[in-house]
C-alpha cells in the first residue's frame, strides 16, 4: 500500500507527539493514522486512516468496557452502557484530540484545511481511534489498552462528565437558564451527497455563538455542539 511521503512527519514532530501519547508508535503506522482521506485523494489515492480507525474503535470499546466493569462493581448494565457511550462518543474523542493538540499533526486536503478541518470533531475523533489502532499494530494489545486509559483519564477526572455527556442538550439548557441567558438556539447546515451527509451545528446562547459540533445526523451534531458549549459555560463555576 502506498504511504504518504511528500509530507512525512519530521522526527522532532513525531517525537513531540510520541511524548504526548506516552508511546512510540512505528513511524509509518503513525503517519497513516494521521492521514485523512481528503489528503489521500488529493495525492494520487494514497492509503488513509479509515481501516486503522475501524480497528481502533474496537480496541477503544473493549478497553473502556473492561475498565468500567472492573472499577464499578455496583453499577448495573444500563448505567455501565451509558458511561461507556459517553466515553467513546465522537464528542469525547474530539475533546481528547484537542487536549493533546492532535489536529496540528493531521494530514488534510486543501478543501478540509480551508473549511476548518483541524477543528472538526468528526475528523479529530476518527484520528484518535486510528492512532489507537496504530498503537495496537505497532506495540501490541497491552500497550494499546494502556494508551486508551491514559487518553480517557482527563474525562474520568471531570465529576460532571457523565451527567452532561449523557444528555448534553438538557444539561446546556439548565446551565443557560441558570445564568439568565434563556434557551439555547441551534443553527444546523448539511453538506455532502444524500447517502453520506455530514451535519454541522452551531449553538447560540444569549444570542451569541458559543460552540459548534459535527455529526452524521442533525441530532448528533446538535448534541456535539451542546456538550462543547456546556464545557465552555461551566468553566467559571469550577
Amino acid at each position: 500500500m502506498a504511504r504518504p511521503s511528500g509530507d512525512a512527519m519530521a522526527a522532532p514532530e513525531r517525537a513531540l507527539l510520541s511524548a504526548t501519547l506516552g508511546v512510540e508508535i512505528d513511524a509509518e503506522l503513525l503517519q497513516l493514522a494521521l492521514t485523512h482521506r481528503s489528503y489521500a485523494y488529493e495525492n494520487g489515492g494514497l492509503a488513509h486512516n479509515e481501516r486503522l480507525e475501524f480497528l481502533g474503535d474496537s480496541i477503544l470499546g473493549q478497553a473502556v468496557t473492561v475498565m468500567l466493569y472492573t472499577e464499578n462493581p455496583t453499577l448495573d448494565e444500563g448505567e455501565l452502557a451509558k458511561r461507556r457511550a459517553s466515553l467513546v462518543s465522537s464528542v469525547a474523542l474530539a475533546e481528547i484530540a484537542v487536549g493533546i493538540d492532535l489536529g496540528a499533526h493531521i494530514l488534510l486536503g486543501r478543501g478540509e484545511i480551508l473549511t476548518g478541518g483541524r477543528q472538526k470533531s468528526s475528523i479529530l475523533a476518527d484520528c484518535v481511534e486510528a492512532v489507537i489502532g496504530a498503537a495496537y499494530l505497532s506495540l501490541g494489545p497491552d500497550v494499546a489498552t494502556a494508551l486508551v486509559l491514559r487518553l480517557i483519564a482527563p474525562l474520568l477526572a471531570d465529576p460532571n462528565r457523565f451527567g452532561a455527556s449523557m444528555d448534553p442538550k438538557t444539561s446546556l439548557q439548565e446551565l443557560s437558564t441558570r445564568y439568565g441567558k434563556g434557551l439555547p438556539h441551534y443553527e444546523v447546515t448539511d453538506s455532502g451527497p444524500d447517502h453520506s451527509k455530514r451535519f454541522h451545528a452551531t449553538v447560540l446562547v444569549g444570542g451569541s455563538a458559543v460552540a459548534s459540533g459535527d455529526g452524521s445526523s442533525k441530532k448528533q451534531a446538535e448534541m456535539a455542539a451542546a456538550l462543547a458549549a456546556w464545557a465552555i459555560l461551566q468553566r467559571p463555576s469550577r
